[in-house]
Parts: structure tokens; sequence; C-alpha cells
């Protein structure tokens, strides 16, 4: 009785809560000043897509569409056809931004390291459509950020 008497009237609680704030109020603040200074991102980071070439400048897509079926939000369409000597290549491969999740599975289904979520998050749209993001555009990005990719890649191949 006396112990409710107590929470009821002294609300230890909201105390407890300032006392939090209390200290930290006289601490020295940490604040970045976006976007002079960035803090560091983890090579795992999951940012906007990109599709890979191999060294001799060769599409490494090679149609499987096993990223389009893994892909919990159905962001990615594939078409497919079939070249002259009998292997397959994407004549579309689209990625719906507003759709996709960013969940990195199409990432992990494909088998031959084509599609992969690079460290950029500094994007932006200018009209609706332009949420989606053509495969000339998914390798215009791959090839500007190679380096930066292999890089990433090459931090990570251990926990893979």
């Amino acid at each position: 009785m006396l112990a409710r008497f107590v929470k009821t009237w002294f609300l230890p609680e909201l105390i407890r809560g300032l006392s939090v704030t209390g200290r930290y109020l006289f601490r020295k603040k940490f604040t970045v000043q976006y976007p002079d200074e960035k803090t560091p991102k983890s090579p795992r980071f999951r940012g906007l897509h990109a599709l890979r070439r191999y060294r001799n400048g060769g599409e490494r897509c090679i149609a499987c569409k096993l990223c389009e079926a893994v892909c919990p939000a159905l962001a990615i369409t594939i078409e497919s056809e079939e070249r002259a000597d009998g292997t397959r290549r994407t004549t579309r491969y689209d990625i719906d931004l507003f759709k996709c999740i960013y969940c990195g599975y199409c990432e992990e289904a494909c088998p031959v390291d084509s599609i992969v979520l690079t460290d950029l998050h500094e994007y932006h749209f200018e009209t609706a459509a332009s949420g989606t993001i053509s495969k000339e555009d998914l390798l215009h990005i791959g090839d500007a950020h190679e380096q930066a990719i292999a890089k990433a890649r090459l931090a990570d191949a251990r926990y893979r």
C-alpha cells in the first residue's frame, strides 16, 4: 500500500528519466556535420544496385532469373534471349527502387556475382518514372564504381 502511494505521488519513473537527461546535459555533444563530414560505412552496407562486368568487358549476368525469383518485393523484372553462340543474356533488367526493400537477397542469389548493392545512398528521383532503374543505368553504375565494389567485396569475402 505504501509502495503504491510513493509510486503514485512521487513519480519515480519520471525522476529516473530526468536523471538520465541530466547526466547527458553537460557532456560534450557529438554531432556530424552532414554532408561535409561523413561517418564510416560497413562494407556490407546495402545501397543502390549495380550490374558488374567481367574484366574483358562482357556482362556477368547470365539471365538465370534467380534474383527475380528470390526478390520478396517483386521489384526486379528480367527479360532475356538466347544469342547465336547459345548463351543467354538479358535484354531487359529493371529494378523498381520504390518497391525494393534493399534486403540483399538478389545479391546473395546471383551465382556469378553480377548484381551487387553498392554503398551509394545519396541519390534522388526527378520524376516518379525515374524510380525504375534500367539495365544500362545499372551497368553504368557498376562501371563507374567497380573499384569501390571490388574493395568492399574483398573486405567482406571472409564472411561469405
